[in-house]
């Protein structure tokens, strides 16, 4: 059930251009494939060709091999592939417009009487530029697709559009002059296909342009320059640097409203930082002196200093980046049904096309022309390349819009088992609880009887101080949080002879050699059998009272909760912790299922057995749950962007703070998945209409090649529609 194994730190990217359909990905994939090569995955919206790394002669054979079908191969630099992309673009359109000024007087001549537009002769003469720009733009890529074995949709043009025009030709020579030679003339046909097919391009150009704008502000908000600190002879200069030229250990200026240069530590100063660009948290965080930063966020106010701590692809910026170009890249599975109907699909069309050729001509005693324009006008009007493009528009736009939204998902295969999930399990501390701990009661012990209110006030506060002063000596992470509750609620005390034990407590004397205990109940069990309270304190072995605490529950825990159990998914908890609290916890956020008390060994086994019976999602905090999320059929990690947890699972939440995003990422994968299914629809569902249309003759090539390129169009904005989209 786990198919989520990706090989991205070991592949080689290469930016492909050229490709214009789901035909041209396979030709290119099978080229690949036959050098012996592995891990092959082509987007052909993207441009993007991954495969294993390869030595440089190899890669060299691969790129000539790649060209040789038609393609060409840009650079791997982004920025490059981003200037390529664009001149790509304006070159159809050129192209386009090249083509229009010519085709259009061929289309007047169906509705204008002018003498010189019905000219033979002149028809030719204007058709023959833009079959000159068909075959050489269509032709070679066509070409190229029939050496890989794998046909794609340029195939189609170039047939439909060459075999109008030939028979213009012939009619043209045979019956010049003659009265009948206007019913041999089809050269508006030729030229309308290939103007039509350029208009398709450049509206498809235009709108898979709109599902990365995600990835291109994620690539926007890198800083390009930054303010270097350097120390001669005493003196400090400023100046302004390209980020490329920095190196590790340097000190840069960051004042207030500057972004963030690289990833690094805070060396003086004190800033407000907003970090909702990489977290999604919309709040900002304070910063100061040993802090980490993250490259891209905005000082909001203040100033700070900051060592450079990562460099290039090592910030979290550019990991994320990376991670979301791979994703994109990936393929779910139900695109395979798309990828295995696009390899059969041209031979199909062809046979379909000859098909009604013959059908016609012999059998429904048609003429030669009418036989040959409705075989035409199935080659036209059955493009591939809306079932191509139904799967990456959409996983683009899912991917990207969860990306701004501070949710990283490293593949769309995760996206869609993700929608599928029937089980969803969640570890306690620091994924449903903060990890920070409130002081829920502080109870006397023996509880003072009869000394009044103000007796027992004086007493809780002497041993909330006594606590809090013993606490101040432990880093673990419950003294932390005992800290952070009763600072400056208690008076200072001076102890001496501090010793900590890991994992049993703290023990201290005063200065009139009082011995002072805070612990687990291992310091209290010859003293009391109560054992369900989470600390106790002792004077002289004595104890003098027990504290229960308790976990604080995240933001929107209890409603992420809820939206789960509404959408049928199963709600677990999972915790090495005591049944008592893991139970109470629960019945306030609503998880249906409890496992208490578990051991790493057994928390693995259920998660086995679980992914056994459905496909199973483990939220954990990405750190001390690594095995259980690389178990899980999907591992999703609450972190704030650390390797760690970027490593050990397949969605990171960015905002470790609030479990909405958790809601966020189904709801984004849920309606990625229905709109992808939604475009398949489109593109099944046009072509099953179209062709027996078309081989039918009630559809002219024009109009097929017309329909066709607004097929594309109608599913990338389908795709899009899901940028803006209210998700429940």
């Amino acid at each position: 059930m786990k198919n989520h194994e990706h090989h991205t730190d070991e592949l080689t990217t290469l930016k492909v251009e050229g490709m214009t359909c789901s035909n041209c990905a396979l030709g290119v994939t099978n080229t690949i494939k036959k050098e012996g090569l592995h891990h092959v995955n082509v987007n052909f919206v993207t441009g993007d060709v991954q495969f294993e790394e390869v030595a440089p002669e190899k890669l060299k054979t691969i790129i000539k091999k790649i060209q040789s079908l038609g393609y060409r191969v840009v650079s791997n630099s982004s920025e490059e592939h981003n200037h390529d992309t664009l001149h790509s673009h304006a070159n159809v359109e050129t192209l386009f417009y090249t083509t229009l000024p010519f085709t259009i007087p061929l289309l007047f001549h169906m509705f204008l009487p002018f003498e010189i537009l019905h000219n033979a002769i002149f028809q030719l003469a204007i058709c023959l530029p833009v079959m000159a720009i068909g075959l050489f733009h269509f032709g070679k890529s066509a070409w190229g697709s029939l050496k890989s074995g794998v046909p794609n949709m340029d195939v189609l043009i170039v047939i439909g559009s060459t075999a109008a025009f030939i028979y213009s030709i012939i009619g043209t020579i045979q019956f010049y002059g003659m009265p009948i030679m206007e019913h041999y003339l089809f050269y508006e046909t030729s030229a309308t296909i290939i103007t039509l097919v350029l208009l398709g391009n450049v509206l498809e150009h235009r709108s898979v342009q709109q599902t990365t704008t995600a990835l291109k502000e994620l690539e926007e908000i890198q800083v390009k320059t930054a303010q270097k600190i350097s120390f001669h002879n005493g003196k400090e200069e400023l100046y302004t640097v390209n980020i490329a030229d920095l190196k590790k250990g340097e000190v840069l200026q960051v004042n207030s409203g500057d972004k963030i240069p690289l990833d690094g530590k805070i060396m003086s100063g004190n800033a407000e930082v907003d970090e909702s660009m990489i977290s999604g948290e919309s709040l900002p965080v304070s910063k100061s002196t040993n802090d980490n930063v993250i490259g891209g966020t905005i000082v909001i106010t203040g100033n700070i200093r900051m060592w450079v701590e990562k460099i290039g692809e090592e910030t979290v910026l550019s990991r994320i980046i990376k991670m979301v170009k791979d994703a994109q890249s990936d393929k779910p599975e139900i695109q395979k049904l798309g990828d295995k109907i696009s390899a059969i699909f041209v031979p199909i069309v062809l046979g379909i096309s000859l098909f009604t050729f013959l059908g016609w001509y012999f059998i429904g005693e048609k003429s030669l022309q009418e036989a040959l324009m409705n075989a035409i006008a199935v080659l036209v009007i059955s493009c591939p390349c809306a079932m191509g493009l139904a799967t990456p528009t959409a996983v683009m736009v899912g991917i990207g819009r969860a990306a701004k939204e501070g949710i990283i998902i490293k593949g769309a295969s995760i996206l869609e088992q993700f929608a599928k999930t029937k089980a969803i399990v969640f570890d306690k501390t620091g994924t449903l609880t903060t990890g920070k701990f409130k002081i829920k009661a502080l109870t006397p012990s023996p509880s003072p009887l009869g000394e009044g209110n103000s007796f027992e006030k004086k007493l809780l506060l002497e041993y909330q101080a006594i606590l809090y002063n013993l606490e101040k000596y432990s880093s673990h992470p419950i003294a932390t949080s005992i800290i952070e509750n009763l600072k400056g609620k208690v008076a200072d005390m001076n102890f001496i002879e501090v010793v900590e034990e890991k994992g049993i407590g703290i023990t201290a004397k005063d200065k009139d050699g009082n011995t002072y205990k805070a612990g687990s109940y291992k310091i209290a069990q010859h003293l009391t059998s109560d054992n369900q309270y989470s600390l106790f304190l002792l004077k002289n072995d004595t104890l003098i009272a027990k504290v229960q605490l308790e976990d604080e529950i995240k933001l929107s825990t209890a409603q992420t909760i809820d939206y789960f159990n509404k959408a049928g998914i199963e709600t677990i908890m999972l915790s090495g912790d005591r049944k008592t609290k893991c139970e109470e916890i629960a019945k306030q956020i609503h998880i249906q299922k409890v496992y208490a008390e578990q051991l790493p060994d057994q928390k693995l086994q259920l998660i086995a057995e679980l992914n056994a019976e459905k496909i199973t999602t483990m939220v954990g905090d990405g750190i001390n749950d690594a095995p259980a999320l690389a178990k899980a059929s999907i591992g999703i990690s609450l972190s704030n962007a650390t390797q760690v947890a970027i490593q050990s699972s397949q969605i990171v939440l960015l905002n470790k703070h609030d479990l909405a995003q958790l809601k966020e990422a189904h709801l984004i994968s849920k309606h990625t998945l229905l709109t992808i299914k939604q475009n398949f629809f489109w593109a099944f569902f046009y072509n099953i209409v179209a062709i027996p249309i078309a081989a039918l003759g009630l559809l002219s090539p024009m109009v097929g090649a017309l329909a066709m390129a607004f097929s594309d169009v109608i599913v990338i904005g389908n795709s899009i529609r899901l940028k803006r989209k209210k998700l429940n």
